[in-house]
């Protein structure tokens, strides 16, 4: 993590324990040489006098306005989405059902009453805030609840304007819209993450903790399509020395509001891990008359929001966690839609198939298919399938290559690995090697999505914690794979299968099979 570029940072700020009556003219002694210790100042504290923390109301970004008309844009973009969705599923339907142009009319009307209801329908899911749309799995969640609750209330206005709606059309106009909606909704998205990267749409932030948890953090938002950028850090303790990754760190709490204010920061992180109980209190109550955003760690981590439920407990507020629900309609449902999707997906790939299949026959001597012997479900083995893609005896030259592994943990990767022939380097960069597998799915052997089928040699090396992904079935795509594949190491591996595991869902599977056409597509992490 880099500070950022052209800016001198404070090193170490130090602020007595209780907070001072003016934490402008406390931070400005700092300055000339008070009690304050300031090794570097960054030069726009130097230049502008610090707020007060209690002068002013909300810290308002200079971009403000600029932010209000892209949200703006992303309403009318929603809108004209579905009025899109209306006027395809009112053609579609109308041509094959053979509609009069009166009938069309009745639909299109009203389509055009209900238009006004869905901005409302999204800003009630929180679609217009950045902050509850970090992941996609968030965000399709909630376009499948506006989608559902919008073709209600078009049905209910139809009813109340004494139309009825054709029934076939009010289904075929579910499916339009959330096929619609998820596309533009992905398009924004990236467009967002877009400008993140490019270093705009951020919102600067402190984090209040040095200790494990708050680095764990600072680590999390080096990733700009979050949306942060960490210009500081706050340590709870008042005798604290140093910096941290070259971004300034004030000593003691006293002074946190003024400090983020001499920063430009528009909100703190507070790792509650490193804070006391009574100390987060009253910490908490100058953030917020400070206007700041105040965001607070659970204290838990690779845990998903959907599974936690906060609920007083006396005059304490508690983290209920819902168990991971793996059996019942939910797994009956999850291999419905594998077995079903699977069959598919064979019979539309069969060409492609067989053009590798011929192609990896003419180059190279020896079998079209691999079968190697994988770790299932509770521990119970079973032959993967695979189009061959390495020489006939790349298994006997594995030792030979131990050496040049690329990968940490029992993970064996080599990006330019001589047994891989010609034929193979293509069909494994497209993931052609893979479809198979496919078989194995209807099988039951693997599931869709799902931890990787580990080999019984990486099983051999496996902690106890890992023997958890055994609780599923592997799958050909999942959390790893989507998240690089082969450019993460064993640690991130394990944390990845871990997460899918303890915090499995439909939702989950359906967000990692989108995010598998684009991972494939471009070959991110494919070797």
């Amino acid at each position: 993590m880099a500070a950022r570029t052209g800016t001198t940072r404070v090193a170490i700020i130090n602020s007595e324990t209780n907070p001072p009556e003016d934490a402008t003219a406390d931070l400005r002694r700092a300055v000339s040489g008070g009690r304050a210790t300031v090794t570097e100042l960054p030069a726009r504290t130097a230049a502008r006098p610090v707020p007060a923390g209690h002068e002013r109301g909300p810290v308002l970004s200079h971009l403000s306005l600029r932010m209000v008309l892209l949200k703006a844009g992303v309403v009318a973009a929603d809108v004209v989405t579905i009025l899109a969705a209306y006027t395809i599923t009112t053609l579609v339907v109308g041509s094959w059902a053979g509609w009069t142009t009166s009938e069309v009319d009745d639909h299109l009307r009203i389509a055009a009453l209900t238009l006004p209801v869905w901005p409302i329908l999204f800003a009630r899911q929180q679609m217009y805030a950045a902050r509850f749309l970090t992941r996609l799995m968030d965000e399709l969640r909630r376009v499948v609840h506006v989608v559902v609750v919008g073709t209600v209330a078009l049905v209910l206005v139809g009813w109340l304007a004494g139309t009825e709606l054709a029934h076939g059309w009010v289904a075929a106009f579910l499916v339009v819209a959330l096929a619609c909606v998820t596309l533009e909704r992905f398009l924004v998205r990236r467009w967002f993450v877009h400008r993140r990267r490019s270093g705009r749409s951020l919102r600067d932030v402190v984090i209040i903790g040095t200790n494990a948890e708050a680095l764990d953090l600072a680590l999390a938002l080096e990733n700009p399509a979050l949306g942060y950028r960490l210009v500081g850090y706050v340590s709870t303790d008042p005798t604290a020395t140093g910096s941290i990754d070259g971004l300034p760190v004030l000593a003691g709490t006293a002074d946190t509001v003024a400090f983020a204010h001499s920063l430009d920061a528009q909100g703190v992180i507070l790792a509650t891990t490193s804070l006391e109980v009574g100390l987060s209190n009253r910490l908490l109550r100058g953030l917020l008359d400070g206007g700041l955003h105040v965001e607070m760690t659970s204290g838990l981590r690779d845990v998903t929001p959907e599974r936690m439920t906060v609920r007083p407990l006396g005059r304490h507020p508690v983290v209920y966690l819902e168990p991971a629900r793996r059996f019942g309609w939910r797994a009956v449902a999850k291999r419905i839609f594998d077995t079903a999707l699977s069959t598919v997906a064979l019979v539309l790939t069969a060409p492609l198939l067989l053009v590798a299949a011929i192609a990896i026959k003419v180059t190279s001597p020896g079998p079209v298919l691999f079968r190697q012997v994988r770790v299932g479900r509770d521990g119970e083995p079973f032959f993967v399938l695979k189009l061959r893609t390495m020489v006939v005896d790349a298994e006997e030259r594995l030792a030979e290559l131990l050496e040049q592994n690329e990968s940490d943990g029992p993970l064996f990767k080599m990006r330019h690995d001589p047994r891989i022939t010609r034929v193979g380097r293509v069909l494994r960069k497209l993931s052609i090697d893979e479809l198979p597998q496919l078989w194995n799915v209807v099988r039951g052997d693997m599931s869709l999505i799902g931890p990787r089928p580990a080999l019984p040699r990486e099983v051999a090396e496996w902690g106890q914690e890992l023997h958890e992904r055994l609780r599923v079935r592997p799958g050909i795509t999942g959390m790893w794979q989507v998240s690089g594949r082969s450019d993460s190491g064993f640690e991130e591996y394990q944390r990845l299968d871990l997460f899918y595991v303890d915090n499995w869902s439909i939702l989950i599977d359906l967000g990692i099979l989108i995010r598998t056409v684009p991972a494939v597509l471009t070959a991110r992490g494919a070797s």
